[in-house]
């Protein structure tokens, strides 16, 4: 316990130290990786089905919005569990974190394994309920049955990778998460064709390559006085589930809200053919991808803003979030001319003999660049509430991108512009998102933070 301490001693000095700009860059890269490391998964799993057709790549977009509510839970609890790791820590209350780390992790194993056996037990509803047609169907059960198979090793890795986080620790749950999706992208080939198992083999694939990443990750909180998860400090009392819930909660409504807008969109797309939603799907994993930037600069951002709120620094947290919101805002616009310039060319990858599918595709992607440089901003304030303990501001933030704007905007654009409405609605909820979070940033800047 005492060697723990000392290494716990030494990471908060660090974290409270350390010029910002330097610790951002130093735990945001990592955490970038990890983030974009989570889309590969899904867009590795979307390029190699392609090649079975174009009813085989709209079942992956159909099954997507499974996949981000079982990453959905892992968010929460890992959030929840680690923004209060990351203040514990700060405040050298090392007992406590420990006891939540058990917690957050087990606690989260058990729901997602129940999710995942509603799953199996109602999978063919449930696929008609993602939005699958009838010739989608087939590829989309086949898709299903592994990932909800390993539905709780998925959850859980998550959770891990942000306790790490929290901790200062982004390097181990880079290497955790970087082995899964390596592994990932190896098996996707040889299921697919080298064993003729089609979708489901990419499905199969999936589910090892989170099962090995979570053992990693287990390992890796072992190392260099990372809190370990021991079972015996599982605590699940109402105090620690209502900490998990102020700071999980935001996760949870941004990424629950992802997975019924897309799951509207794709009931929306039916109608015009399974191209529509092969190529909305397509879209959509390319800006998670571009999202899971941002949301890594976040992440890198996240635990010196807890570390140093925890230690009263409110300078140090303010300096943090202005350097993170310039460099968010930078490398999204850059990332949106180059994906602009080349959106044919990034569409061709996955089905460039499917004309239909390559024009929505094009003219979808550009329009999600339009508004790209906007999501910066809207991400660091989001984790900037939520690290702090901010639950309704953060709460009502995630809530405005997905659930204020989008969802309504997909019931009246398509009305009234078909098609293109729906891949309008999109790019006006980021604008809207925009707007609406400025006066809650100004408020905590000017107030939550002033130097007393």
């Amino acid at each position: 316990m005492e060697e723990f301490q000392n290494h716990q001693d030494e990471k908060l000095q660090h974290m409270t130290t350390a010029p910002v700009e330097k610790l951002v860059v130093s735990l945001g890269i990592p955490s970038m990786i990890i983030m974009m490391t989570s889309g590969i998964y899904n867009l590795a799993d979307t390029y190699f089905v392609s090649s079975l057709g174009t009813s085989a790549v709209a079942a992956v977009g159909v099954v997507f919005p499974l996949m981000a509510i079982i990453q959905a839970l892992g968010f929460f609890f890992g959030q929840g569990s680690g923004n209060y790791i990351s203040r514990e820590l700060g405040a050298k209350h090392f007992d406590k974190a420990s006891r939540m780390a058990a917690t957050g992790f087990i606690s989260c194993f058990i729901a997602a394994g129940t999710l995942a056996t509603l799953g199996l037990i109602f999978i063919k509803p449930l696929a008609m309920a993602l939005g699958s047609t009838p010739t989608i169907l087939p590829h989309a059960l086949d898709y299903m049955l592994f990932i909800l198979i390993g539905g709780s090793f998925m959850s859980a890795s998550q959770v891990l990778n942000n306790q790490l986080r929290f901790q200062g620790s982004s390097f181990y749950g880079m290497f955790g998460m970087i082995t899964g999706a390596a592994l990932n992208i190896i098996l996707d080939p040889l299921f697919i064709f080298g064993l003729h198992m089609g979708v489901r083999g990419a499905s199969l694939a999936t589910a090892i390559s989170q099962f090995i990443g979570c053992i990693v990750l287990l390992i890796c909180c072992t190392k260099k006085g990372n809190i370990p998860i021991n079972p015996k400090y599982f605590s699940p009392s109402i105090k620690n589930y209502l900490e998990i819930v102020r700071g999980g909660i935001p996760s949870l409504l941004r990424q629950g809200l992802q997975s019924a807008s897309t799951i509207l969109i794709n009931h929306l797309a039916g109608p015009y053919g399974d191209a529509a939603i092969a190529a909305i799907s397509i879209v959509n994993r390319l800006g998670i991808i571009a999202g899971q930037m941002v949301m890594g600069i976040g992440q890198g951002f996240q635990p010196v803003c807890g570390f140093n709120y925890g230690a009263k620094l409110y300078g140090r947290v303010k300096k943090a979030f202005w350097f993170c919101a310039r460099f968010a805002t930078a490398g999204m616009t850059i990332l949106a001319l180059l994906l602009a310039i080349f959106a044919p060319q990034i569409i061709s990858l996955f089905r460039k003999d499917d004309p239909e599918l390559l024009a929505i595709g094009v003219r979808y992607l550009r329009f999600h660049c339009i508004v790209m440089p906007f999501m910066g901003w809207v991400v660091i304030c989001n984790m900037m509430a939520q690290t702090m303990g901010k639950a309704r501001i953060a709460s009502l933030l995630a809530l405005s991108r997905q659930g204020l704007f989008l969802l309504p905007l997909l019931l009246i654009f398509p009305a009234l512009f078909g098609l293109l409405g729906i891949q309008l609605s999109q790019p006006a909820s980021d604008i809207a998102s925009f707007f609406f979070s400025l006066p809650f940033a100004v408020k905590i800047l000017r107030k939550e933070l002033k130097e007393k």
